[in-house]
């Protein structure tokens, strides 16, 4: 449908015979089919935001109509580049992990592509990137294969150390490093490595004292292992840890047997400007364009090839798209200058197609706090068993995108981040990062600590990152602060309502150190057992934060803050559509009144009752969840904040949707869930809750709302191997 392929006629590799040409007309007919559906939805939800994408339009600003085109819709051709234009996006993010997630800038680097489609997608990817240069190897599309015969023989040599890298042990760990790097480069010398092509490189494994998040130093040119260590944990982690001293986990020597370069063949110099073998038709933003295809083989050196244009040979394609020119090296390769060009003005109007991309964007980022939250924590709650998540959050503290982290935490995120919106208000100054755990406040259980960083703009917070952690001990009757006999919050530990973290961009050691070091007051009850993780931790959920703002800092440079915040609002308005058609499906599967009613009841262990009254309304798709008849709360820890309610609410809601779309607070705007106070959904202040985890079944097989739903439910809380009884 939309070319890059090899003109008129195609190759023949397809049907069952492999020897049919690719059918053109399938595909068109199945575009066609996808057009109608993709515009009829769009129609419907909304009529009134189409931003016009990349579509011609003449000088009046009208629309000038395609082959095929609806009336006010998008075009198979378009629908198809959008497909495109979200791959391209999804294949972005892991760059991103690789490179921004670690501190580097993606615009310093060369983009290398390889693989028989590689090419095709190379510029765009550069462009959403920030690349500048593409390198294009000629013999790309079979690298992996032309790698192997001529990859370095590499061997390693590492000994354990476990000592701290001071004046009294330094001379020591040098001097066993030059042994092992010997004994790597003896090693080499049997294969027949002459001493001119083995190169050697040391490395020390070094860490923070009191920290398990250990980084690779290589020996730099100056020999200055600390300060290269410093400056690597600084670009990584957002942070250094001064007062500490610094450990050597073990030595390594990395000797590299260099293969013998293959003899170098150039190819001869241009003499004249290329010319292309023909021409073919290719859809672009702007629509269809006539573009020169070109053979690679016969291209010469210095021969420079304007955009757009194909560049083909016999495995590969390259597509160089507008306001990109290649040029073709000695030795045949290809680098790709990508300029600026035209961007796409992308508006604040809805577009499909940018909401895919900003869905991935901004999860990317999310995901990028998380790896960064992991990386920078101690732990083992944390590094190892991933109880964390972290999530962007909109200017009102709706939330807006997560990682694929705790589902429990991210329906509850939002309620801790409005809570705090609703108490401090305008006082919640620039530079201030605060911290909360307590169950009114919408945390779940006390060892949950949730750190928020606002972002400000003119003196205004425009959005939020957040990230939620499971601290190992913050106080309480029992080590863990998990205590499985606690009657009321003050036996579980330090219960936070809200802490400023950070004021003037200072950490307030001194403070948090009072807070989760002093007595609840509660008989047998202690104050935080692990101090110094917590510091550690609490310190990493900081850093993830700014991770976030950084990467965010980035978008909003890129797009602008009112677009960013727009389609912020854009990605909830989707998922509540989504969420409003899916309730008034299962309103008319069960032939259900306009406003209908389904009813479900269990019981805990103890007899104490669940009760859910689900009212749906068919003409708005709207719902109330009715937990009214519920017992009340328990002498016990079985209690649940009504936060962690609202998160399993939001979570099904999610799991019942069949479309794809990101848990987000669009999916509760379309509900109202009502909690009688007093209640074991929605306890007390005082209640203990710090087996909240233990929820309820909400609703049985026997409900007519899903027979998954209960199965769903008790998977996410951890009780699904539970009989209710």
């Amino acid at each position: 449908l939309l070319p890059p392929l090899p003109p008129p006629p195609s190759p023949q590799f397809g049907g069952p015979n492999e020897k049919e040409p690719l059918d053109v007309d399938g595909t068109c007919s199945a575009f066609d089919a996808l057009r109608h559906e993709v515009n009829a939805f769009y129609s419907a939800s909304a009529p009134a935001k189409r931003g016009g994408g990349g579509r011609k339009r003449d000088a009046e600003g009208k629309v000038v109509r395609g082959e095929e085109e609806e009336e006010g819709g998008m075009t198979r051709e378009e629908i198809a580049l959008g497909f495109l234009k979200v791959a391209n996006e999804a294949m972005c993010r892991p760059i991103r992990s690789l490179t921004q997630a670690r501190g580097f800038d993606t615009s310093n680097h060369v983009l290398a592509c390889f693989g028989g489609a590689g090419g095709q997608h190379a510029c765009a990817i550069a462009r959403s990137l920030g690349i500048r240069r593409i390198f294009v190897h000629r013999y790309s599309s079979i690298l992996s294969a032309f790698g192997i015969g001529l990859a370095d023989v590499v061997v390693e040599k590492q000994e354990p150390c476990s000592h701290t890298f001071t004046d009294e042990y330094k001379d020591g760990i040098l001097k066993r490093l030059e042994a092992i790097s010997g004994q790597a480069r003896h090693a080499l010398s049997e294969q027949g490595f002459e001493p001119a092509r083995i190169i050697v490189e040391k490395y020390l494994h070094l860490r923070y004292e009191g920290t398990d998040t250990g980084v690779m130093t290589m020996q730099p040119e100056d020999g200055d292992y600390l300060r290269a260590f410093e400056e690597r944990y600084k670009r990584e982690f957002g942070f250094t840890l001064p007062d500490r001293g610094v450990c050597v986990d073990d030595i390594r020597a990395r000797a590299i047997g260099k293969s013998r370069t293959p003899p170098t063949v150039e190819v001869p110099r241009a003499t004249s400007a290329a010319q292309p073998t023909e021409t073919t038709r290719c859809y672009f933003e702007g629509g269809w364009e006539e573009v020169g295809v070109f053979d690679l083989p016969s291209l010469h050196a210095g021969s420079k090839v304007e955009g757009p244009a194909l560049i083909m040979d016999k495995n590969s394609t390259i597509v160089v798209e507008k306001s990109c020119i290649a040029i073709i090296t000695n030795e045949g390769d290809v680098f790709i200058e990508v300029e600026g060009g035209k961007p796409k003005i992308v508006t604040e109007e809805l577009d499909p197609v940018q909401l895919a991309i900003f869905s991935h964007r901004f999860m990317s980022i999310a995901e990028q706090c998380g790896r960064t939250l992991q990386r920078t924590s101690v732990s083992t709650n944390v590094k190892e068993r991933l109880d964390f998540s972290c999530a962007i959050f909109g200017p009102d503290g709706g939330l807006v995108a997560n990682a694929p982290h705790l589902p429990v935490h991210l329906g509850a995120m939002q309620e801790a981040v409005r809570y705090q919106l609703r108490t401090l208000g305008d006082s919640w100054k620039e530079g201030e990062v605060l911290m909360s755990n307590h169950p009114a406040a919408g945390g779940s259980h006390l060892p949950d600590i949730t750190v928020i960083t606002p972002v400000f703009e003119e003196g205004k917070a425009v959005f939020y990152i957040a990230s939620r952690g499971h601290h190992a001990d913050i106080g309480g009757i029992a080590p863990g602060s998990m205590p499985p006999t606690s009657t009321s919050l003050a036996e579980e530990g330090a219960a936070i309502k809200s802490f400023k973290l950070v004021k003037a961009g200072v950490f307030q050691e001194e403070g948090v150190s009072a807070l989760l070091t002093t007595p609840t007051g509660a008989p047998h009850a202690t104050g935080t057992r692990n101090l110094k993780d917590n510091l550690s931790d609490l310190k990493a959920q900081v850093a993830a934060n700014q991770k976030g703002i950084h990467l965010m800092g980035l978008l909003i440079k890129q797009y602008g803050l009112k677009v960013v915040q727009a389609y912020m609002q854009h990605i909830q308005d989707n998922a509540e559509v989504a969420v409003r058609d899916m309730l008034k499906e299962i309103s008319r599967r069960h032939k259900l009144d306009e406003v209908g009613v389904l009813k479900a009841k269990d019981y805990m262990d103890n007899g104490t009752p669940l009760a859910l009254t689900l009212t749906i309304d068919r003409r708005d798709g709207s719902a109330v969840f009715d937990f009214d008849g519920t017992g009340h709360e328990v002498h016990g820890n079985l209690n649940t904040p009504p936060a962690v309610t609202a998160s399993a609410v939001i979570y099904c809601l999610r799991c019942l949707v069949d479309r794809e779309i990101p848990l987000n607070q669009g999916c509760l705007n379309p509900v109202c869930i009502r909690i009688p106070e007093g209640t074991i959904l929605n306890p007390s202040e005082t209640a203990a809750v710090v087996r909240r985890t233990a929820l309820f079944s909400l609703i049985r097989g026997s409900c007519p709302l899903r027979p998954a739903l209960s199965a769903l439910l008790l998977s996410l809380l951890g009780w699904h191997k539970r009989r209710w009884c």
